[in-house]
């Protein structure tokens, strides 16, 4: 029997009066995401480690659109951005980096965690006690090859790999996902936490890899197959805008995720984990010098 078509989800519904944070949205997934919610009538903060692109990719939208510096692998970055931000009601953390030579961030933790994950689970953390509806996380197909060593975290004993790093990293996100939400209900709060991921998109996280051959490899291949980054931000924004669930992980819905219109998908084993997913939230805390606020 043919698998049921799934109709494509383009129209993301007004959002007068509600304010979102979008973090890395000066391009790629993140500047469709701000883009179409800024369009759709929401106030849109653009948290941008460049202010000059941020400054430019704003000019690029229309609507109510703010832009201020965040890097989410600085925590005093992340601490002084959420000090000034005031209220807001959803916060997609989108940033991200792939595919990196060895590095640490100025805190002392490998890049790629630094940035897709740590930075992040600061941030909403941080802003939970102003925020009123959700934290929106990004993820990737990569999460599935993704091995979480907690007791290795910067690649001493392992031998760093750069894309098993960007895969540990996913797999994080993941966990921060479940973790959360659980937290939350626990709590009693009505807040949530979401997730997607684009799929395949041509966008140009492979650009800061450093290797010439990687970075065009990438690029090229996502350009001939992957979809608009338009098309790879829909499911995050369905995670942003639309009334699923917490914990909803959604994705492209044929060619394995990678391609399609946005459905609820699955997850590997390990980002089910609820012992792995506590046993990262601890280290988190201690990693970053933030804890949960609503316990």
């Amino acid at each position: 029997m043919a698998a049921p078509r799934v109709p494509p989800w383009t129209q993301v519904p007004r959002q007068d009066g509600r304010r979102f944070v979008v973090t890395g949205a000066n391009s790629g997934i993140g500047f469709e995401t701000a883009k179409a919610l800024a369009a759709r009538g929401a106030s849109v903060v653009l948290a941008v480690r460049d202010r000059a692109k941020g400054m430019g990719a704003a000019a690029r939208m229309t609507g109510d659109v703010e832009v201020r510096d965040l890097d989410v692998s600085d925590l005093g970055s992340v601490r002084a951005f959420a000090a000034d931000l005031g209220e807001v009601d959803v916060l997609v953390n989108n940033a991200g980096i792939l595919g990196v030579p060895f590095g640490l961030s100025p805190d002392g933790v490998e890049l790629h965690l630094a940035t897709n994950h740590l930075g992040h689970f600061a941030l909403a953390n941080l802003l939970l006690p102003r925020l009123s509806d959700r934290v929106v996380v990004v993820g990737s197909l990569s999460h599935r090859s993704g091995v979480l060593d907690l007791e290795d975290l910067d690649w001493q004993r392992r031998g760093y790999a750069p894309y098993a790093a960007y895969a540990q990293s996913k797999l994080a996100n993941l966990l921060f996902l479940a973790e959360l939400q659980r937290r939350l209900t626990a709590a009693g709060s009505t807040r949530r936490a979401t997730g997607a991921h684009p799929g395949s998109s041509a966008t140009a996280i492979t650009a800061s890899t450093g290797n010439r051959l990687t970075t065009w490899v990438g690029s090229w291949g996502h350009g001939l197959v992957g979809m608009p980054p338009w098309r790879g931000a829909l499911p995050v924004l369905y995670a942003a805008a639309m009334d699923v669930p917490g914990n909803t992980y959604l994705g492209p819905h044929r060619l394995r995720e990678m391609s399609g219109w946005p459905v609820s998908v699955g997850r590997s084993r390990s980002a089910t984990d609820p012992d792995l997913a506590k046993a990262l939230w601890e280290v988190s805390e201690s990693l970053s010098g933030v804890t949960f606020p609503l316990a």
